[in-house]
């Protein structure tokens, strides 16, 4: 520990500055300006180094925290990048999208009166400024080696395991249904949450690493997946989780009823100067409407900002749990308020009304009762309690499940769970197929980015492990 440290005690805690409001809601750029290197080296000095680091703890790539922010703090941010990136794919990318207010910075031991430590931004700061100055280098494994590997989905959790695997000298191919590689990092967060720019120079990276990309891959049909299996020594599926919830009642079918990742895809893809029909005709643009988002995790913080910035006539979020029960981070709860997006909590939908179109949705109030099975407090409807609000458009923000992998890949000896994810040995990640495995949110289900990088990156040493005792067994024989 340096001098330099425990500085929380007189300096307060800082964020990077936020653009005003009215310039924000103008365009899809990002909210927070960058740290300066002063700002950066006062706000690491805060932490206090303590001999446990809640901030690793709850951070579920066991990230280094204290160590490169006790570097960054005294100016060695070339190795505190190499400390950040030795445990994370793609800090730049947690820093920017992660819920630190959930996980790192919530868990910061520094008590609440002094505040915790900005570490998202800080991580954020570390890689940009590596960039920067080229200390980021392609992938350089040690040694080739001559064994393939194919990996289904170019998303944080198929990236993760490619990196990982050419790491150590695998021949890596990663198959995309998208013509961009990314998933839902570029198609599905909006660009004032991550600029593309930002997923697109990893991918960059990746392909100047040796990494082989074959996008508008369609397996199943125009690949087969056992021709897949013909090709490589060992399959990751990395599909993630697309399938939008649906929602019940009356009027539920209407047009102007629309899926949230449909919706972020067409923005997205607009904003990435790509040809899209629904936008331009009006269906999937928020502009001089009416809008109702109903949901309340990330990806509906996502839908009333990006409706917000598509000049809607109005923006209300409906979320049948208040404020502090509420999934999605606070800190995107508070910057979507700060641009007018009105939220009504304690309430659910009941109806959709409308003839041809949807005109309004019939909501009731809600209060929260005793904690259910999983933990989180129940909702029971208020009788007598109904409001409607109008709304031209309607956005559905239930969250996502999986689809039916072995359908799609034409593969029935994929075995599912319960739950509709494909079925893998927790400690192996192989699924029901020899050699083939999978990772991410088609195995855990809709979750965060960084889960998504530790199950690529834990994917890749187990897929490591089966091609050396494959390897072994032949040896042997």
């Amino acid at each position: 520990m340096t001098e330099r440290m425990l500085q929380f005690t007189h300096l307060p805690q800082q964020t990077p500055p936020k653009r005003e409001v009215a310039e924000r809601r103008a365009d899809f750029d990002e909210i927070y300006k960058r740290f300066d290197v002063q700002s950066a080296k006062a706000q690491s000095s805060r932490c206090s180094q303590c001999g446990i680091p809640f901030c690793s703890i709850h951070c579920p790539l066991s990230n280094n925290i204290p160590d490169w922010l006790k570097l960054t703090a005294e100016g060695r941010l070339e190795e505190a990048y190499e400390i950040s990136a030795a445990t994370n794919t793609f800090p730049e990318i947690c820093g920017r999208i992660c819920p630190q207010d959930r996980l790192c910075e919530g868990n910061c031991v520094i008590e609440k009166g002094f505040e915790s430590v900005t570490i998202g931004a800080v991580e954020r700061y570390i890689t940009d400024t590596a960039f920067e100055n080229g200390w980021v280098k392609p992938i350089a494994p040690a040694a080739e080696r001559t064994e393939s590997i194919g990996i289904i989905g170019a998303g944080p959790a198929g990236l993760a395991a490619a990196e990982a695997l050419r790491s150590r000298g695998y021949q890596v191919t990663v198959y995309d249904r998208h013509d961009r590689v990314g998933g839902l990092l570029i198609y599905g967060i909006p660009g004032f949450k991550l600029e593309k720019e930002i997923v697109l120079r990893r991918w960059k990276w990746l392909a100047d690493g040796g990494i082989e990309f074959v996008l508008d891959a369609d397996i199943g049909e125009t690949t087969s997946f056992a021709e897949l299996r013909s090709r490589h020594s060992a399959i990751l599926i990395a599909t993630g989780v697309y399938k939008p919830r649906e929602i019940a009642g009356p009027g539920a079918g209407l047009p102007g009823i629309v899926p949230a990742l449909s919706y972020l895809i067409t923005s997205n893809r607009q904003g990435l100067g790509d040809d899209v029909p629904d936008f331009d005709s009006g269906l999937l643009n928020a502009e001089g409407k009416r809008v109702v988002v109903i949901g309340g995790g990330d990806t509906a913080m996502d839908c009333v900002r990006t409706a917000i910035r598509q000049n809607a006539k109005s923006v209300t979020c409906l979320y049948r749990r208040d404020r502090q029960n509420m999934p999605g981070s606070l800190r995107e709860v508070a910057n979507a308020e700060d641009e007018g997006v009105v939220f009504t909590w304690l309430a659910a939908p009941e109806a959709f009304l409308g003839d041809n179109h949807v005109t309004g949705v019939r909501a009731i109030c809600m209060h929260l009762g005793l904690p259910d099975a999983s933990g989180r407090m129940s909702v029971d409807p208020i009788a007598g309690s109904s409001f409607t609000v109008e709304a031209d458009l309607v956005i559905k923000a239930l969250g996502f499940d999986p689809e039916d992998v072995p359908a799609a890949f034409n593969e029935p000896d994929l075995r599912l769970t319960g739950w509709g994810t494909l079925k893998v040995d927790p400690k192996t990640f192989m699924t029901s197929l020899p050699g083939v495995f999978a990772a991410g949110d088609i195995v855990r289900g809709a979750s965060l980015v960084v889960w998504a990088i530790r199950d690529g990156r834990e994917a890749a040493a187990a897929m490591h492990e089966y091609i050396q005792a494959q390897q072994f067994a032949q040896a042997a024989e």
